[in-house]
């Protein structure tokens, strides 16, 4: 139609040349926009190359069938196809069954055989932070999600201070002006004063169109990585010229039967004003520099830091269910499958980024910051611990796990906690208050590595259950996943926790495993100096008795000489 339109004169052919001009700058300037729709192509791009060759055998078929019994065959065995298609990958879910496995075939597995340590705990869960955040703002500003990063080697919540997403116009004009950067093992938070930190972002998660992170993401992406490459979290951090920027996690999608998700990279956004050239640079090639998986062991402060897209590791964690071969998640099977347990009043599920020490398993792995997973059977009446999934925090392609149904240890899972803690305080009105967010505390306690989980008591506001109110100084409770004993610990003293921990359970320990007695104080100068003084005044009271005794006895000898 185009061709013969083309043919009819100069006129048409101006007018056929405009509007593909036309065409081609919408295509070019708007991508952000349809990406999505590219990328979904890319992601069920088997299913629908299966359904248009379905579709045309049985149109074919239908058009060489002679008479209207054949035909009606033929229109039924297509209708049988697409049923069979629609029933097993949107409502069996076997398309994200296929996926997953196909994550699971190309994961770098290591199983490990001891547990790492943890360290460095945070005492305060992400939902906590984020309310509190939001109490030290002004009408017209947000922040963003917090998220656990490093920042000049200490952990730190860091989240970003932004035009709010209720007022267009602020988004439109303003900056982001502010990150919040707050200790994660202190008990009391402060957000004012050096946490404060002054940056200037002219592209940011809560801005309009070319502004906004994602389209400036998109944007900059080259046409193999608009079918391949999706932005996911955003996080804020310092380079290693010590300079505020924002790294954004990125997603890459991989194969052709069943594409699967994974880390593929991030692209740094720097901070710079909004101007003329800025504009222009947004909206024709986008912002930012795009960093590979491979390359970042180049960039040390992207090392051991926190950059993964918790969507990629949650898939990865998942996967695990296949441990026991392809058919073992089916049905009839579950020998040994698993999942990652939900729990309901918790809005921040699991992956919890947790500091582990590796030093002493002895396996390679660096000691940082790691998305933990604790993995139960996939049974809602089952609450064991069966895996624990450590998978490394910086996008590193290694993905370890410690087994600990084939060891039979028999530890509780996260999702059996929040009833024994609320059993173990039943004055507290648990109408209002939940225990949030059990992270994994291990350590080396009374002659061997222990396993606690760590959660918070949060306020849960009733017209509002998204928002957490956290108390400056929260209550916490451990519980012991072997001996299902909770320990209520002092937020404000976490040196104190183990030996907490040991007096109330050692005795339950000495009985069962026939330890010894651990955390014996060690006695002061002044301690010794008075022990010492008092056996020596005993030691002189007993001999002044003795000699009473002995010229006693000399006294009764002599009277009896006498008689």
């Amino acid at each position: 139609m185009i061709k013969n339109y083309w043919k009819k004169g100069t006129k048409q052919k101006k007018r056929v040349l405009f509007f593909s001009i036309i065409l081609l700058a919408l295509l070019f300037f708007f991508r952000d926009d349809y990406q999505p729709a590219l990328l979904a192509f890319r992601k069920y791009i088997f299913i629908i190359l299966l359904g248009f060759t379905i579709l045309y055998a049985g149109i074919r078929s239908f058009i060489k069938s002679v008479g209207i019994i054949k035909k009606i065959g033929s229109l039924l065995l297509v209708l049988f196809f697409f049923g069979v298609l629609y029933f097993s990958v949107f409502q069996y879910n076997m398309y994200n069954y296929m996926k997953t496995y196909n994550v699971f075939n190309n994961l770098n597995r290591f199983e490990i055989v001891e547990l790492p340590l943890t360290q460095n705990e945070r005492i305060q869960p992400l939902r906590n932070i984020f309310s509190m955040a939001n109490e030290s703002l002004v009408e017209t500003k947000d922040v963003s999600l917090p998220h656990l990063v490093r920042v000049d080697g200490s952990n730190q919540w860091t989240m970003a201070i932004q035009p709010t997403e209720k007022y267009l116009w602020q988004g439109i004009k303003d900056h982001t002006e502010e990150v919040f950067s707050v200790s994660s093992t202190t008990p009391f938070p402060r957000f004012s004063g050096e946490n404060r930190i002054p940056v200037n972002f002219s592209i940011g998660e809560s801005l309009k169109f070319s502004r906004n992170t994602y389209n400036a993401v998109v944007q900059r992406f080259n046409p193999w990585m608009l079918f391949n490459y999706e932005p996911s979290d955003t996080y804020y951090m310092k380079n290693d010229q010590d300079i505020w920027v924002q790294v954004v996690s990125l997603i890459q999608w991989k194969g052709f039967f069943f594409p699967y998700p994974s880390f593929g990279g991030v692209m740094v956004i720097d901070q710079g004003n909004h101007n003329f050239s800025d504009y222009i640079e947004r909206i024709t090639i986008g912002k930012g520099t795009f960093i590979s998986r491979e390359e970042m062991k180049n960039y040390p402060y992207l090392t051991k830091q926190n950059i993964l897209s918790e969507k990629v590791s949650r898939l990865q964690a998942e996967s695990l269910k296949f441990l026991g071969g392809f058919s073992d998640p089916l049905p009839w099977n579950m020998n040994s499958a698993v999942k990652i347990p939900s729990m309901p009043k918790d809005q921040n599920n699991q992956p919890y980024v947790t500091d582990f020490n590796f030093e002493d398993t002895k396996i390679g792995a660096y000691s940082g910051l790691y998305h933990w997973f604790g993995l139960e059977p996939i049974g809602s009446q089952r609450t064991t611990l069966s895996y624990s999934v450590f998978i490394p925090a910086d996008g590193t392609n290694k993905i370890y796990y410690y087994d600990h149904a084939s060891k039979k240890q028999g530890y509780a899972g996260i999702s059996a906690m929040p009833l024994k803690v609320q059993e173990s305080k039943k004055e507290y009105d648990w109408s209002l208050n939940s225990p949030v967010e059990f992270r994994p505390y291990i350590k080396q306690i009374a002659g061997r590595k222990r396993m606690f989980f760590l959660g918070t008591i949060s306020t849960i506001n009733e017209a509002n259950p998204l928002q957490f109110d956290g108390s400056a100084t929260p209550d916490l409770a451990l519980v012991d996943s072997e001996y299902r004993d909770v320990i209520w610990v002092n937020a404000k003293k976490p040196s104190t926790w183990n030996q907490e921990i040991y007096n109330q359970l050692n005795e339950a320990w000495r009985a069962s495993e026939h330890i010894n007695i651990y955390f014996e104080e060690e006695k002061t100068i002044l301690e010794k100096n008075r022990e010492i003084l008092d056996s020596i005044q005993l030691l002189s009271a007993q001999q002044k008795k003795v000699q009473d005794i002995q010229r006693l006895q000399k006294q009764i000898d002599s009277i009896r000489n006498n008689q």
